[in-house]
């Protein structure tokens, strides 16, 4: 059984999480200001489409967790998924000795994106 204060308190974390404003929560999962006003003092239990809203627009959500504070959350970290790293494909550099510079004015180039080899990147936009 879902505790009201404890939903509050809940909901709380997840404004906090994502630095947002029970106004802002309420844009953009389309829910009335005065029901997420309601089950952040306690008030009111969540409706199954609250819930579903809020599950779908947040998946670091976990349904349990969310109900009864069984489980953790976020359920992903952000610091888990700006750390994985994506190890470059080796492969040889052969078949790119035919390559020939083009002439390009900067009407044509919007944007250069340089990779470096820890896998970070630098863009610039025209």
């Amino acid at each position: 059984m879902v505790n009201n204060t404890d939903f509050g308190i809940r909901l709380q974390k997840i404004l906090d999480y994502y630095n947002i404003s029970a106004a802002e929560l309420s844009n953009q999962i389309k829910f009335n200001r005065s029901t997420i006003s309601h089950l952040l003092s306690g008030r009111n239990k969540p409706s199954l489409d609250f819930v579903m809203r809020i599950l779908q627009k947040y998946p670091e959500v976990e349904l349990y967790w969310l109900l009864n504070g069984k489980g953790s959350f976020p359920s992903i970290t952000k610091k888990s998924v700006s750390a994985t790293r994506i190890e470059p494909i080796l492969t040889s550099n052969k078949h790119l000795t035919n390559l020939t510079s083009h002439s390009i004015s900067n009407a044509d180039v919007d944007q250069i994106v340089i990779f470096f080899k820890d896998g970070t990147f630098k863009s610039y936009k025209n």
